[in-house]
Order: C-alpha cells, then sequence, then structure tokens
C-alpha cells in the first residue's frame, strides 16, 4: 500500500459506549490492478464466527471500473474439508455458510460454484448461496438466444424458487482444500477432504 494512501478505523460501537468491536480498516487510493486508476479502497475487519472461529474478511473494490474482489481468511489453520448438508425445510436456509475462494460448492442438478481467479470469499448462509445462483440463471435466462436453452434456465429457476420456499429438498456439499470454508449446522456432515 502506498504511502500516500487515505487510512481510517472505524469502531462504531466503540464510539457510542458498547462493547468495542474489532475495527475495520480502511485504505482508499490505491492503484486499481484492471484500470490503473487510485481508485481502489481496501477494507479487512476481523469477524469471530460462531462454531468456526476469528476470520479476516478482505475486500477491494474500485469506484472507477467497479472491480471487486472478497475473500475470508480464518486466523487458525484447518484441515482440507468436504460438508455435505440435506436442506429440508425452510428453516434450512438460514444455516450460516463460510466460503473461502478455494471452496467448491455444488448443489447437485442445480448447479456449481468453483474456485479460479475472479472467485469471491464471502460468509452468508444456504438461502445466499441459492441467491446467488439464482441470479446467475436469471441473467442467463435474459441474455441466451437459444430458446430451448431459454426454457432450461425457466425451469432452474422454477426449481430453485420451490427451494427457496422449502417445498424442494437438495444436496449442498462444500468442499476446501484449504480448509478455509464450514457450512455450521448440527445437520452437517462433516468428511475429510
Amino acid at each position: 500500500m502506498s504511502k500516500a494512501a487515505e487510512k481510517k478505523t472505524k469502531n462504531p460501537a466503540k464510539d457510542a459506549g458498547q462493547v468495542p468491536t474489532p475495527p475495520v480498516e480502511v485504505v482508499g487510493g490505491e492503484l486499481c490492478p484492471f484500470c490503473n486508476e487510485k481508485a481502489l479502497t481496501l477494507t479487512e475487519k476481523e469477524m469471530d464466527i460462531a462454531y468456526f472461529g476469528k476470520a479476516y474478511l478482505f475486500a477491494m473494490h474500485c469506484s472507477k471500473c467497479n472491480y471487486h474482489k472478497a475473500d475470508v481468511e480464518p486466523i487458525e489453520k484447518h484441515e482440507p474439508c468436504k460438508y455435505t448438508l440435506d436442506i429440508t425445510s425452510e428453516e434450512d436456509l438460514k444455516i450460516r455458510v463460510v466460503k473461502s475462494s478455494t471452496a467448491t460448492i455444488k448443489i447437485p442438478y442445480i448447479a456449481d460454484i468453483t474456485p479460479g481467479p475472479d472467485a469471491q470469499g464471502y460468509v452468508t448462509n444456504v438461502e445466499g448461496i441459492i441467491n446467488r445462483i439464482k441470479h446467475q440463471v436469471e441473467v442467463l435466462k435474459e441474455t441466451e438466444d437459444d430458446d430451448e436453452a431459454k426454457q432450461k434456465a425457466k425451469n432452474l429457476l422454477k426449481k430453485i424458487g420451490k427451494v427457496l420456499w422449502g417445498q424442494e429438498k437438495i444436496k449442498m456439499i462444500l468442499s476446501d482444500p484449504d480448509g478455509d470454508s464450514a457450512i455450521i449446522s448440527e445437520k452437517v456432515v462433516k468428511g475429510k477432504l
């Protein structure tokens, strides 16, 4: 990070007299690797995730070209892992998911989220994962020229809708060779990768 970069620390809980939370580190004015403008903002936050441990959440966002990259990195190292979750009710949509950029999520007969240079890391829930997939299928449906592919996307959106309403059961498999991800639930089956 450059010396000219602006650095701020925000901690509203401490300022309000509450129990302090780890501050969010923000550095602005960095050089964006895509548009080469000094419009990149870097953020870092430490977060204590129940049943997972402390982790750092990192993000980069460019205000000029909208480049965005985020990741999750646990402070403590974990073993490579595989989590399998049967999603059988609307309540299961609330289950916490920690996904690093090295993780793969498979939902058989619906979609896969695979790692790669543009992969993101994030903390969400099962519903958040399904909504990310739903959004991608909606974009595909609107941009596809082939009528058969549009119909497949439409059918997949119906299936996703049923899952989101708790009317259809699915399985979610999360695997991470770095062990930096988790599905946090008593229902999950954890195995070795």
